[in-house]
Order: C-alpha cells, then sequence, then structure tokens
C-alpha cells in the first residue's frame, strides 16, 4: 500500500528537496550550455554520450541532496552510487535526452526520483525547455506544475498515439525499428521523443496514450513511472511483470493489456 503525503511527514520534505534540486540543475542546464558544447565520454556505444553538462548537473543534484540528506544513499546515471544508512535513495538522471540537449533540441529533462525501501515515493521530472515540471508523491496524484493531471480516457488502440524510444546499440535498435513496422499500423501512430521521462510524463499529461521501450535503466524511469502512475496510467514490463531493462509500458486503462500483448506477441522484449 502506498503511503500519501498527508500520513507520512518525510514525503513533503523529499518532494521540496527534489523540486528544488531538479529547478536548480535545469537552469544550471538551460542557462550554462556553452555554444562549443562537446561529448565528453560515450556509454553503451559511440552514439551513446555524456556532456560535460551531464556530468556537471549530477554533481550539482547530488551535492544539494547530500548537504541536506547526508545518510540517503544515491543511484546516479554518471556515477554517483552510495548506499546510505537512511532507508531512502535518490535517484537521479542528471539529464535525460542527452543527445536532444547536445543537438540543441529542447526535448530533455531533470528527473529524480526518492524511493524508500526499494519503492519510489517521490517523482519530479523538470523540462526546462517546456517551462514544466511534473511531479508525484504516492498517493497523492501527479501535478504538471502546480495543475492535477490525469492520463486520456482509452481510446480504441487503433486510434491510440503510442510513444515509444530506440538503443543506441546498433543491433538492437534495428530489432526494435522491425517490431515498431509491425506495430505502427495497429495504431493512430507512433512519436519518438529521445527522452524516456519526458514520454512517461506525457502519458500522465493525456498528450499520448501509451509509451513502450525496452533498455531502460532506474535512473531513466523511477520518476517518470510514479507519476504516470498517480495519474491513472497503468505501468508494466513483460505480463505480470514490473517495468524494467527487459520492457518498460505505460498507457491509459484500456490500452494497456492490448498494447502489453502486442508487444510481447512482437517480441519487443529482446534483441
Amino acid at each position: 500500500m502506498y503511503v500519501t503525503a498527508t500520513s507520512d511527514p518525510v514525503l513533503p520534505e523529499l518532494l521540496a528537496l527534489a523540486l528544488e534540486a531538479a529547478d536548480r540543475a535545469g537552469r544550471l542546464l538551460r542557462d550554462g550550455r556553452p555554444d562549443d558544447l562537446s561529448v565528453a565520454a560515450t556509454k553503451s556505444s559511440p552514439i551513446d554520450v555524456v556532456t560535460e553538462m551531464d556530468i556537471a548537473a549530477e554533481k550539482l543534484v547530488t551535492g544539494f541532496l547530500a548537504e541536506h540528506r547526508p545518510d540517503d544513499g544515491f543511484l546516479g546515471e554518471e556515477g554517483a552510487s552510495r548506499a546510505g544508512t537512511s532507508g531512502i535513495r535518490w535517484v537521479v538522471d542528471p539529464l535525460d535526452g542527452t543527445v536532444n540537449y547536445l543537438y540543441g533540441l529542447p526535448t530533455w529533462a531533470v528527473s529524480i526520483a526518492a524511493q524508500r525501501e526499494g519503492e519510489t515515493v517521490v517523482g519530479v521530472v523538470a523540462v526546462p525547455m517546456r517551462g514544466e515540471t511534473s511531479r508525484a508523491v504516492a498517493g497523492g496524484g501527479a501535478f504538471l506544475n502546480d495543475r492535477p493531471i490525469r492520463c486520456r480516457p482509452a481510446p480504441p488502440l487503433d486510434q491510440a498515439l503510442i510513444a515509444t524510444g530506440f538503443s543506441y546499440v546498433r543491433d538492437v535498435r534495428a530489432h526494435q525499428a522491425r517490431v515498431a513496422e509491425r506495430l505502427i499500423p495497429r495504431f493512430r501512430d507512433i512519436r519518438r521523443g529521445g527522452a524516456a521521462a519526458v514520454d512517461l510524463c506525457d502519458v500522465a499529461a493525456g498528450r499520448v496514450d501509451g509509451y513502450y521501450e525496452r533498455g531502460l535503466n532506474p535512473w531513466d524511469l523511477a520518476a517518470g513511472d510514479l507519476i504516470a502512475r498517480e495519474a491513472g496510467a497503468l505501468t508494466g514490463g513483460r505480463p505480470g511483470e514490473a517495468p524494467s531493462g527487459e520492457l518498460t509500458v505505460a498507457a491509459a486503462p484500456g490500452v494497456f493489456a492490448p498494447l502489453q500483448g502486442l508487444l510481447e506477441e512482437s517480441g519487443a522484449w529482446h534483441d
């Protein structure tokens, strides 16, 4: 059972810290982006990049959170990792959509989640170029800036707009393209934004009817998954499983089960 913000006094504190950290990192990334931004390293492949700004944003977020909660643990995309002793762990993607950011595209985000004993209890996704911050506390609903949000009422699957993403590993991406080729005729259309946390929040806000992707990491989905669920969406992986690197699915009730079934039939969960 999820605890609510009113029944658990630590959750408002965690939310306030996540909002402030995301705002500070978002302003750093938006206002401090150098004109000659370059690649600092690569991750899963030569086209899966890290920039100097990813690293700077993660240092800002983890430093701010550690200053206020020194006993908490961390899991961050750019290497921040420690166990902590408080039972709280922060899961941080300092720059979701790095390639978009590198190219000057607006769809990138700062994603911060707080987990307690493995359960995500707070999620914040800031999208500075949209002027938007999505947030949720377990049991407390989802909000876009200060407005409550809900996922869209479910259309028939052939009228659903579905978001997805692709791996930066060539062979994996090729299989994902074959899956998408089979699926596109079954939907209204497919969108590919390039930032998983933003896609999950777009499900929450009713901007798309569903989303799926293979290959996500915990920092890609922790905050956005909570926000989508608190907005009334269903989330999962393969049938009967939680979202994971194998497969992540989020959709309005009524779209979720048929979408998940099509993904299972299409082999979207393997390379």
